[in-house]
């Protein structure tokens, strides 16, 4: 290895290739030969922890392509000086706004251009992938000749759809050029990542090798010795696959299978792209070189869309939310925590911590409920991540812990015992004289004001909110709620918190219901009320699933449990400004012979395999229904930024879409009324007021829009 020089990124030995004294020509590349006539080619966005694929990037690619087409090296090696990985990406900020897509595609083209230049060289070249390599990233690994995985925590995949895209630099074309065209399109379609084993095995990559072996596998590459793969390991299956896909009819029967599979989880008429990616395959599945042109312009048009340029904004939500758990490095990070009440959610919070790495004890009456929890955690971390290794450690941290006794060496605390304050009070008596000093206090309490919690602690500065939404493992957000009590220190330790467990903060005011809640009130009591008069459970979904809420009130009353979500209403309907609608007696009725909702087995459905069973035909929803359900949640973030229960218009709508599923290509519900005739919107408000009540009588948030 004379001559070649190692350097180290978080204790990562990479190599990336020789020092000859020519590195600094380009600002996002640095271009290398060792003694063997290997040219290392390495990305390094300055002042970026993550390389990404911009114009610039792409220019400058050009030009080093360009210097090595005039002196073809033995073998050309592209990989990333960045720890994170090879590329996260494009840079999705450059397309914020476009709505033209002949300027689109005629940006894209450009880029085509450089991608099918590296494509084109006549020197093997060698995409060298750790961490991540995602999108374009990936895109750019498909054009070299080989691929090479150093390390077992590469992860590669095509996130472009949950953008409302496919991928747009030849790689759709690529791809399915590549491997098995059904694994492929699956692949795309889905936009989940692979690990080196599945990328092997489906023959994406042509080696996985650890980081010190490296140099040898490219020198091979160089010498000739390794070929790249043809087509995947199961060459028969390939072959009968690739004579199938060369004729329209059997790939327009499988295209049309495929519509509907997406269908089922992506609407067409609310997400395009997943259509317009099996058109392409449809079309142009027997022609790479078609197929790869016809991408640009799909891409373009699919750019330029509502759904794009919402679904891009949601993106930059979860990055602004993701900031908010960046504090100073002076902030002691929890290392302990301990978890009071084992039940559902209790007990899905201290699995998903001891996941991610704390040390954590959980504490219950009961010591068979910690041992359910502990059952569903080692049921959880299988899914979560398939390392036997990694759920061994988790489960080694989550600590039954029946006497409590965690509380004296817990960083934080947190408390997720039943909605009931003088129980709560209870348990805070009990335990703030064992807490040792720093240490921090959170409660889950999904209503009650945390001014009512803090009463009669000794140190009511250090209790601050944590609210989580169920399922715990799933649902990425966490209403981090304060009052004038909470001091920095313990606000502080909670953002720390939530960054160590990657969940999103929405920060919030103590208020009835926070946030989330005031907003859900109103839309799964709406639908209990339009059932009284009449309507099928269905039909009301229905009208949620009309407007793009994943799913509809009544499904999502029973998911929440119909007792938690009554107590709910009744804590915020005497602290409100205008009235809540009024729950039937029908749904107390339920409520009174047990059937709560999925957790019972029966409550407005029945349910069946953790699904509802629903009718088949029932009558279609009006336009006025469906206003009925999603105005007032609307109304409710309006209430709840001008009273300051929340201060940036962004966080809400990335709280409710995170927390509440708020249908995310409309890109939240404020900038929903702000993009969409926000006077109409209120006026319709209005209307209903007149005819169904002053619980639709606009709150005066509405001028902030207006």
């Amino acid at each position: 290895m004379t001559g070649i020089v190692w350097k180290t990124l978080k204790s990562r030995q990479m190599e990336l290739g020789p020092d000859d004294g020519r590195a600094g020509r380009w600002r996002n590349w640095r271009l290398s030969r060792d003694a063997d006539g290997i040219a290392w080619l390495i990305a390094d966005q300055p002042e970026a922890s993550a390389n990404t694929i911009s114009e610039e990037v792409l220019e400058e690619l050009d030009q080093v392509l360009a210097e090595v087409e005039q002196d073809p090296p033995r073998a050309l090696v592209i990989r990333s000086a960045k720890a994170s990985g090879f590329f996260a990406g494009a840079d999705v900020k450059a397309f914020v706004g476009a709505r033209d897509p002949a300027e689109i595609e005629q940006r894209m083209g450009r880029a085509h251009q450089v991608v099918d230049r590296l494509a084109a060289l006549t020197a093997p070249t060698v995409a060298v992938i750790h961490g991540y390599a995602l999108g374009g990233g990936l895109e750019i690994a498909l054009a070299c000749d080989h691929r090479i995985l150093a390390g077992d925590e590469a992860r590669l995949g095509f996130p472009e759809v949950q953008l409302g895209l496919h991928p747009g630099l030849g790689g759709t074309a690529r791809l399915l050029d590549l491997i098995d065209p059904l694994e492929g399109m699956q692949m795309m379609l889905t936009g989940k990542t692979m690990r080196p084993g599945q990328a092997k095995a489906l023959g994406l990559v042509d080696a996985v090798t650890e980081e010190r072996h490296v140099r040898t596998a490219v020198k091979a590459v160089a010498d000739g010795e390794l070929k790249p793969k043809v087509k995947p390991l199961n060459r028969l299956r390939s072959q009968v696959t690739e004579r199938l896909f060369s004729a329209d009819l059997p790939r327009r029967a499988v295209a049309d299978r495929m519509r509907g599979q997406a269908a089922k989880q992506a609407p067409p008429e609310h997400y395009p792209a997943p259509g317009a990616l099996v058109d392409l395959w449809e079309r142009h599945g027997d022609d790479p070189k078609a197929m790869r042109k016809a991408e640009v312009a799909s891409f373009a048009r699919l750019m330029a869309t509502d759904t794009a340029q919402n679904l891009i904004r949601v993106f930059f939500l979860r990055e602004k939310m993701k900031k908010i758990t960046e504090v100073a490095d002076s902030v002691a990070k929890p290392r302990h925590l301990h978890v009071i009440g084992a039940g559902a959610m209790g007990g899905d919070i201290a699995a998903w911590a001891a996941w991610h790495g704390l040390r954590v004890t959980l504490a219950d009456l009961k010591p068979e409920i910690i041992a359910m929890a502990v059952g569903r955690a080692a049921e959880l971390y299988p899914k979560l991540g398939n390392d036997s290794a990694k759920t061994r450690d988790a489960l080694d941290r989550l600590i039954p812990d029946v006497k409590g006794e965690g509380v004296r060496h817990a960083d934080l605390i947190i408390e997720a015992a039943p909605e009931k304050l003088d129980l709560k009070k209870k348990i805070y008596a009990g335990l703030e004289p064992k807490m040792k000093p720093g240490a921090v206090l959170a409660t889950n309490t999904s209503s009650i004001r945390l001014e009512a919690l803090a009463e009669g602690l000794q140190r009511p500065e250090r209790l601050i909110g944590v609210h989580f939404f169920n399922p715990v493992s799933r649902m990425q957000l966490v209403e981090l709620v304060t009052d004038e009590g909470v001091s920095d220190e313990t606000l502080d330790v909670a953002k720390a918190f939530l960054g160590q467990i990657d969940r999103l903060p929405a920060p919030v005011k103590s208020a009835p219901g926070f946030l989330v809640n005031r907003a859900l009130t109103p839309y799964m009591l709406e639908a209990m009320v339009m059932m009284q008069e009449g309507h099928a459970p269905e039909t009301i979904d229905a009208a949620a699933e009309a407007f793009g809420m994943p799913m509809g009130p009544a499904t999502l009353a029973d998911q929440v449990g119909l007792d938690i979500g009554i107590a709910v209403a009744d804590s915020l309907k005497a602290n409100l400004d205008k009235p809540l609608p009024v729950p039937p007696d029908t749904l107390r009725g339920r409520i009174d012979r047990g059937e709560l909702g999925r957790k019972t087995g029966k409550g407005i459905y029945e349910w069946k395999g953790n699904e509802p069973v629903k009718a088949r035909s029932f009558a279609k929803p009006t336009q006025e229904m469906t206003d009925r359900l999603i105005l007032p949640m609307i109304d409710a973030c309006l209430e709840c930024l001008r009273k300051g229960v929340v201060e940036d218009e962004d966080v809400a709508d990335g709280a409710m879409i995170f927390g509440a599923g708020f249908a995310p290509f409309r890109g939240g519900p404020i900038h929903y009324a702000r993009t969409h005739d926000p006077a109409a919107l209120k006026a319709r408000m209005e209307a209903l007021a007149r005819t169904q009540g002053e619980r639709f009588a606009p709150d005066p948030g509405w001028d902030r829009l207006t």
